[in-house]
Order: C-alpha cells, then sequence, then structure tokens
C-alpha cells in the first residue's frame, strides 16, 4: 500500500516508540495527521473497525507493558473471559475496555484515510513493506 492521503497516526506525545515512528513518517516523507492516544482515544465504534481491517487479534492492540494494562489486571480478564464466552463476546467486552482509556492501547496506531489499512507499533519492516 502507498499512502495516497495523509494517514492518521495515534499517539501518546511522551511515547519514544511513538517518536521513532513520527520521525521514520517524516524522513519517508509520508504525510500523516497526529492524534492524542489520550485526549481522543479510539472509541468502540472505531476499535470495531480497525481490528478486523488489521488482521490482528484483540491482544495485540493491548499495550502490555502499560501502567493501565498491570493495575487493571487486563490479562486475567481476558484469559477468564477467553474461558467463559464466545470468540465475538470476548471481541465485545475487549472493545469496550480498550475504548476507555487510551493508555491500554498499544501504541503507535496508524490507519489510512480510506479504513483499508490498521497497524499497531512500530515495526520498520512492516511499516516499509506497507507503506514506501
Amino acid at each position: 500500500m502507498t499512502a495516497s492521503a495523509p494517514l492518521t497516526v495515534l499517539c501518546h506525545p511522551r511515547c519514544s516508540t511513538c517518536a521513532k515512528a513520527l520521525a521514520w513518517l517524516d524522513e519517508h516523507g509520508i504525510e500523516y495527521h497526529w492524534r492524542s492516544i489520550i485526549e481522543e482515544n479510539p472509541s468502540s465504534d472505531e476499535l470495531s473497525r480497525w481490528i478486523p481491517t488489521s488482521g490482528l487479534s484483540i491482544r495485540r492492540f493491548f499495550n502490555t507493558s502499560g501502567m493501565a494494562y498491570r493495575s487493571q489486571n487486563v490479562k486475567a480478564q481476558l484469559d477468564d473471559w477467553e474461558k467463559t464466552l464466545s470468540p465475538a463476546e470476548v471481541q465485545t467486552k475487549a472493545i469496550d475496555l480498550l475504548s476507555t482509556d487510551g493508555m491500554l492501547c498499544k501504541r503507535p496506531l496508524i490507519l489510512d484515510a480510506e479504513g483499508n489499512f490498521v497497524a499497531v507499533g512500530f515495526k520498520v519492516a512492516e511499516w516499509e513493506a506497507a507503506l514506501l
């Protein structure tokens, strides 16, 4: 995919990985719109569209190294849900949880204007393959 319209990049202002990702986009002349994942965290509706588009599991959207993830014991919640609920119910509950706090979301989260491309985290090889 070559980005024709500016990407939207959801980042935390003090995240070093986000800073590296933005620098990479700038270095490659890729236009983007920056969105604070804290002030304007993803909504349930957005996540419900983005997760299937990404092709990733719901767990990949969680910032597993973050304090919010650990303090809310999210891993145990997800494990419990997976034991007792259908996959669709787990997805719904996980999306609802993610939408409550941008600090729970892995970042950066990037998407194209058309809604055909979603990526989570910054992996240079993946970004090169998808964006260059």
